[in-house]
Order: structure tokens, then sequence, then C-alpha cells
């Protein structure tokens, strides 16, 4: 069985959440798969390595799970990208549309040193805002975007097309 089909018999669909007519992709179930946890921090590490990653940056609150693993086996700094407001020292912050709505990120203004090479990580690839604002933020404090990586994509929805704007290197093990 392949990595992808593996996520895939975990992953569990949630109908209707958190609004009507969404299908939620829930990963939780995954995390209790400890073997199955390793080989896809394996699979991350490998990309990092590929690309050869400087830093790990993680987009609240998923992209913490595996992108602090990451950081970790690979000897490299992990850089929480948070919503507004959560970061308790100096930052930088991005705006950007939602669907309805808009949000703003933020991180650390020490966190990234110029030059540095970036994995930006997160867990679903949806429309692509969201990693989008944390390349920007990268980008600001002088840092490269190296790649791009994530656990799932919703291909439908495009997400990749607007990342590719930053680096062609986009990764999603599971696409829908």
């Amino acid at each position: 069985m392949t990595l992808s089909e593996k996520i895939n018999a975990e992953i569990r669909d949630i109908k209707d959440f958190p609004k009507p007519g969404i299908v939620f992709k829930d990963i939780t179930p995954i995390l209790s798969r400890p073997k199955l946890v390793s080989e896809i921090v394996d699979w991350f590490v490998e990309k990092g390595k590929q690309d050869k990653i400087d830093v790990i940056v993680g987009v609240e609150s998923r992209g913490f799970l595996f992108g602090m693993m990451v950081a970790e086996r690979l000897g490299l700094p992990f850089v929480p990208v948070r919503k507004e407001g959560k970061l308790p020292h100096k930052t930088i912050k991005h705006s950007y549309d939602l669907e309805y709505g808009s949000a703003t990120m933020e991180i650390h203004s020490d966190a990234i040193k110029p030059g540095q090479k970036v994995m930006i990580h997160d867990d679903l690839l949806a429309t692509g805002g969201t990693a989008l604002a944390a390349a920007k933020l990268v980008k600001e404090l002088g840092g490269k975007v190296g790649n791009f990586t994530f656990l799932i994509e919703l291909g439908f929805l495009e997400g990749e097309k607007k990342l590719k704007t930053e680096n062609e290197a986009v990764y999603s093990i599971v696409t829908y």
C-alpha cells in the first residue's frame, strides 16, 4: 500500500463542517498511528533535503503538527506563522482575502534571516491564500521560499497555481 493510500484509509470525511456544504478532511485519526506519522514525516524530510531547506515554517495550527517533527528530524529551526495577535514578540503582518472576509497572519520579525531557504508547511492546501501569505512574510524578512509541503491538497480549488507564482516546488502527499 502506498503512503497516499495509507493516509486515505485514515482520513475521516466530516460532512457539513464547519458549515453546510463543506466536507472537512479530518486528519486526527492519522495522529493515532505512530508508524504512519513517521512515514509522513520521512516524506516531508526528503523534500526538505532535496530542496536544501534551512528553516521550516509551520502555518497555524495544523501545520505545526508535522512541521515541528520535520524540523527536529532535519536539525533545523522551526518558525510558527500564526493568526494576528497570537505571537508575543515584535511581528510583521500580511493580510489577505478569504472566500468570505479577510485574515491576517504574523511572523516574528527576527524569525528568518536574509537568504535562508524556507519550507512552508501546512496540513491542507485549498485556495492557497494562507500559504501565500506565509510566503509573503518569509520574503519580507529576506528569506527565500524553497518549497511548499502539504499532507492534503484539494486540487479542484487550484491553490497550487497560486503558490507556483512563488516557487514551482509545491508538494502534496494526497490530492482530492
